[in-house]
């Protein structure tokens, strides 16, 4: 595996689409670096750019402290992993697992590659399906397949364009637990794009926030959320939303003009403000609350379960210590 840095990575579409603008991050021999970000972003093209599928304008990526601008896609030794699966559908799982080492680059003998296949099956909960057509496969089986295709390879690093997308939720779940697991037993270096913040903060070491090309913050999951230097940033991660609301909601300082808070810091049942209950949604382990206030909705979350009804006139407070404050711009205004 390898420590893949980009250094002031510039790309333009067309003479006028600015994909990229001054990409500059660090993703560590054996790190999980997830690039999050809306459609749009610029997710899929760092990706293309690592790999060399995209030439770019300005900039350098380096593999080890060594420079592969130049070199073609084949010499980087990277694997994409894609939300499609693109099996070879009249080979066997084996075969579409073993097909990426048995090229004419690579020359390992049918016992090695015996053993490679078998032990990423096992790891991919597939060992009973080797013997079966692609065709033959659920769709979450399709994507462990390709997620193993590209596994056996050892690559410098894997580069997964949103993979687990396509599937129904709970299967997502399932797999992101197992991606982890393996990625950490094969100490792989994986950079992972998503717009889904569950899949983020479940897999990343470190996050990597993108806005129209630009990367807006990094960090580990854990200070993504609760140190965001915006408000683009803030929302990105955080389910139920962050309220963004104006302080003077709260009678707060005239020099802040908008807050953030999170619906874990809002408790009801008592406090100093009030307001009426437009929903209740209850998720099991929490229930999320939404309040009217003052012509503005806001979202509180419990644990547990909470009885009350639509339209009641409920009391709630807010932890002040946990407030984050905006300027005009949406950049976070920090404590001095």
């Amino acid at each position: 595996m390898a420590k893949v840095e980009l250094k002031n990575l510039n790309k333009t579409y067309n003479k006028k689409i600015e994909a990229l603008q001054d990409i500059n991050l660090t993703i560590e021999d054996g790190q999980f670096f997830v690039l999050l970000g809306p459609s749009g972003a610029g997710k899929t093209t760092t990706l293309r750019c690592i790999g060399g599928l995209e030439k770019i304008d300005s900039g350098s990526i380096l593999f080890n402290d060594e420079p592969v601008t130049e070199d073609q896609p084949a010499s980087r030794d990277v694997c994409f992993v894609f939300q499609q699966y693109s099996l070879y559908p009249h080979y066997s799982v084996y075969e579409n697992l073993a097909f990426p080492l048995r090229s004419p680059m690579r020359k390992l003998p049918e016992e090695q590659i015996k053993n490679k296949v078998e032990n990423i099956a096992a790891m991919l909960k597939i060992s009973n399906k080797l013997n079966n057509k692609a065709t033959q496969l659920s769709g979450g089986e399709m994507q462990r397949v390709a997620i193993g295709r590209a596994l056996v390879r050892e690559p410098n690093i894997y580069l997964m364009d949103e993979p687990l997308s396509s599937l129904d939720a709970k299967l997502r779940e399932t797999l992101r637990v197992e991606l982890k697991n393996i990625q950490t037993n094969l100490k792989a270096t994986i950079l992972y794009v998503t717009h889904d913040q569950a899949e983020a903060t479940t897999l990343a070491d470190k996050i990597g926030v993108l806005k129209e090309g630009k990367i807006v913050q990094i960090g580990a999951p854990e200070e993504i959320y609760e140190n965001p230097d915006s408000i683009y940033v803030s929302q990105r991660l955080g389910s139920p939303k962050i309220n963004i609301l104006p302080s003077s909601l709260f009678g707060m300082a005239d020099n802040i003009p908008t807050i953030g808070i999170r619906p874990e810091n809002i408790s009801i049942g008592s406090g100093q403000y009030s307001g009426k209950i437009i929903s209740i949604e209850n998720l099991g382990s929490e229930t999320v609350v939404a309040i009217s206030f003052q012509e503005h909705e806001i979202l509180a979350s419990i644990q547990g379960n909470y009885k009350s009804s639509i339209n009641e006139t409920i009391n709630f407070d807010i932890n002040v210590q946990k407030v984050l404050n905006f300027d005009e711009k949406g950049n976070r205004i920090y404590e001095r």
